[in-house]
This record gives structure tokens, C-alpha cells and sequence, in this order.
């Protein structure tokens, strides 16, 4: 049985004609003081497939609740497409909280943990399970609409990724060199790609607020780039992030529903099909 959290219905949805399994009925209401209700009848006795992405505080009080409703269950096996706080997995600072770690250590037991091009893979191992990865690259590959592009990362670590979708479109991949000067503000080194006169696909695990994308963008038009398309596994895209990557001049943004928002053109749904 396939249960959605609030966050992922279409992709469980997805999920669920992929494998023929039954979709729950899974209930999420309110209190008046705010807080939350959820409701996943029929799964006593049952196998369970939980999918839940976790982008807010909210999401992860909900999901927690979620597990504890599918305790009679017989069998759970989580999946957390995008999760968020993964990125705070170690301390930056004196003094503070290792996120990934808490909330990671917050979830109960289950059978199994299987998260979606995870920011940092060390977080797997604050699960009380056995974990995977899955790797959604080729599918950001198969929507988009370009053929044997320049595929560029935005920093080295992005570059695996880069390298994965240009094998698949049959292109070149390269990176650019990236100095963080605050939260939401970068600074990209200008290196010779030979990006002039091509299709350019700018390949990242996520997106939030634009900042590296949108000075990547520049930069590749400075280097005379034919067009530059965005791709990226989870458009976390807060604040003013699609205005700032079309006022940078992207043609296209491309993301999976990880997170659903409205440029998520390729779903993860036949990734976790097949892992299920």
C-alpha cells in the first residue's frame, strides 16, 4: 500500500499506478490551536510504502505521525524524495545543531530509508534502517529538449551530476568555480568552457533561492553561449528564484517533483517504482 504524505500525493499517486498497488486514503486536518491530525486507515497487517518529502518544519511533525499511524503495519519502507535540513550534516559553527542528524535520529525504526540525490550521502547513516540513494539525473536528461549540449556544474561537486546528463544527451560537461559570499549571494569564477555558439545545460541536485544559477547564467552568456537551460533534481525555488533566473536569461527550467512545483517536468516516480 503506497501512502502519500501531504507534500508528495501526485508522486505517490505516480508511484502507486507504476506498481499497481493500492493508494491510502491518508486523511491530514487541523485542530483549532493549529496543530496536526493525520488519519492512514486500512494499513494494519499491511506492507507500506510511505512517500514523503519533508521541506518544511511542518512536513516532518507530519510524516513522524505518519509512521506512528502505520505502526500495526507489517512492513514499512520509507521514502523521503527530498529532505530537507540534509544539508546542515555536520557543525559550520561553534555550537550548532547538527539537523540532519536530529531529524534523521527522529524517525522510528522502519524496514528501509531511501532518499532522492541526497545533498550529503552521510547522512544515510543516522537511520535506523537499511538505506539507498537513487539517482535521478538521466531523467532531468530525458526532459530535456536539447541535443549534444555543453552540460555545466556549477561547482565541482555538482560535476558527477553534470557528467551523468551529458553522457546521457550525448554532450560535453565541464564546471565552474564557485566563491559563497553569503546565504543567497555567489561569485563564479569565469573559466574558458567553450560554451560559445552551444546549447549550455546548467545541471545542479537543487535550486533554492537562484543565487548560483542565475550568476552562472551570466556568466555563460558573457562567454557566448547559444542558450542556457536549467536542470536540477529538487526545485526548492524560494523567494524570487524563477524571476531571478529569467531575468538572468534561462530559457527553460527543468526539475523532477521531488518537489512539486511547476516546472517539475520529470518525475522520480518510476526511480522509486523500481527500487520498490
Amino acid at each position: 500500500m503506497i501512502v502519500a504524505g501531504s507534500e508528495s500525493q501526485v508522486l505517490a499517486a505516480r508511484v502507486a499506478r507504476e506498481t499497481g498497488r493500492e493508494l491510502a486514503r491518508v486523511e491530514y486536518e487541523r485542530f483549532p490551536d493549529g496543530e496536526r491530525l493525520v488519519r492512514v486507515p486500512g494499513v494494519e497487517g499491511e506492507e507500506v510504502a510511505v512517500v514523503a518529502s519533508t521541506p518544511t518544519d511542518a512536513s516532518y511533525v507530519e510524516l513522524l505521525q505518519i509512521l506512528d499511524a502505520c505502526a500495526d503495519a507489517s512492513r514499512i519502507d520509507l521514502f523521503v524524495p527530498y529532505m530537507g535540513y540534509s544539508r546542515q550534516d555536520k557543525q559550520f559553527g561553534d555550537g550548532e545543531a547538527v539537523s540532519a542528524r536530529a531529524l534523521a535520529s527522529a524517525v522510528p525504526p522502519v524496514e528501509s530509508v531511501t532518499t532522492v540525490n541526497l545533498h550529503e550521502d552521510d547522512v544515510l547513516d543516522w537511520f535506523d534502517a537499511e538505506t539507498a540513494d537513487l539517482d535521478a539525473a538521466p531523467l532531468l536528461a530525458d526532459s530535456l529538449d536539447v541535443a549534444s549540449p555543453l552540460v555545466v556544474a556549477p561547482d565541482e561537486s555538482a560535476f558527477p551530476l553534470a557528467e551523468t546528463v551529458a553522457d546521457r544527451l550525448g554532450g560535453d560537461a565541464d564546471y565552474l568555480v564557485k566563491e559563497r559570499v553569503s546565504g543567497d549571494e555567489v561569485r563564479i569564477e569565469t573559466r574558458e568552457l567553450g560554451a560559445e555558439s552551444r546549447d549550455v545545460v546548467l545541471v545542479d541536485d537543487m535550486v533554492a533561492t537562484g543565487g548560483t544559477m542565475s550568476e552562472a547564467i551570466e556568466v555563460l552568456g558573457g562567454n557566448g553561449a547559444r542558450s542556457v537551460r536549467v536542470a536540477c533534481v529538487h526545485p526548492v525555488l524560494a523567494r524570487n528564484a524563477v524571476l531571478r533566473l529569467y531575468s538572468a536569461g534561462v530559457e527553460r527550467v527543468v526539475a523532477t517533483d521531488t518537489l512539486e512545483t511547476a516546472v517539475s517536468d520529470a518525475s522520480v516516480a518510476s526511480l522509486i517504482a523500481r527500487h520498490l
